[in-house]
């Protein structure tokens, strides 16, 4: 049973990103539509088909995963480090909620945002290049794994950041342009043998494929590599934030 503690945190939470609907629900649905005139129209008339699907359709996992993924992130990190500054963060380490409980209002809240963006992403890129799932239970399981993941990096994050410098240093220099690298908007077969092996070194590729063989039933890695990382990396960063919250480390400063 959910204590009434979580619930009021998670509520608080939620309400935190619904009350700009404007920057949680609208951007992504511009950003989507640009995605979508610039890559799906203009590339789309060159390429026709990637692996026999037409390209408009084989970017949409990949505009999800990256809908899901900086969307979980920014929602912990800011969040926590709003707090940090303002140190209430302090009595919240303070009331009877445990460290479980306060973490899992964070990230179930964080988790939330981004399954919420990326369901906007879908529902947008399926006006483009139609509502397809080859397996939905995978689709959803790996992009709810992906959420917890990032939303538990964000969180550490904003514990370990004493300006939003370094809040914004992680999606800046690593997020974005190792999921940009991962195959978002083209296969690895596409790609020249150098270029091909440095994508396969790429972790977010294993987790923009995943979600493309849930959603299209293609991959150009093994299917199962994908969820094998997804789950490790949820499980690592969730074992990690809670460590780094019952420590204290830069929490009660």
């Amino acid at each position: 049973m959910i204590s009434l503690g979580l619930r009021t945190l998670l509520s608080k939470e939620i309400r935190r990103f619904m009350r700009v609907p404007g920057q949680t629900l609208l951007s992504p649905l511009v950003t989507t539509t640009l995605y979508f005139v610039v890559f799906g129209y203009s590339l789309g008339s060159r390429l026709r088909e990637v692996e026999g699907v037409p390209y408009a359709r084989f970017i949409v996992p990949g505009l999800v995963t990256l809908g899901v993924v900086s969307n979980a992130y920014l929602n912990s990190a800011s969040s926590l480090f709003v707090m940090k500054l303002q140190g209430t963060i302090v009595d919240l380490l303070v009331s009877p909620m445990s460290y479980g409980e306060i973490l899992a209002g964070f990230l179930g809240a964080a988790a939330l945002r981004g399954l919420l963006v990326g369901s906007i992403v879908w529902l947008v890129a399926g006006a483009f290049g139609g509502f397809t799932l080859a397996h939905p239970v995978l689709a959803l399981g790996l992009l709810s794994l992906v959420a917890v993941a990032f939303a538990a990096l964000g969180f550490m994050t904003a514990i370990w950041a004493s300006s939003f410098e370094q809040v914004n240093f992680f999606p800046t220099f690593f997020i974005t342009p190792l999921t940009f690298l991962g195959g978002v908007f083209y296969s690895v077969g596409m790609l020249p043998p150098a270029l091909r092996r440095l994508t396969l070194l790429n972790p977010v590729f294993y987790m923009v494929d995943g979600v493309r063989f849930g959603v299209l039933g293609i991959s150009d890695a093994t299917p199962w590599a994908g969820p094998a990382l997804v789950t490790a990396l949820a499980a690592v960063s969730v074992v990690a934030a809670y460590l780094m919250l019952r420590s204290g480390y830069r929490l009660r400063e």
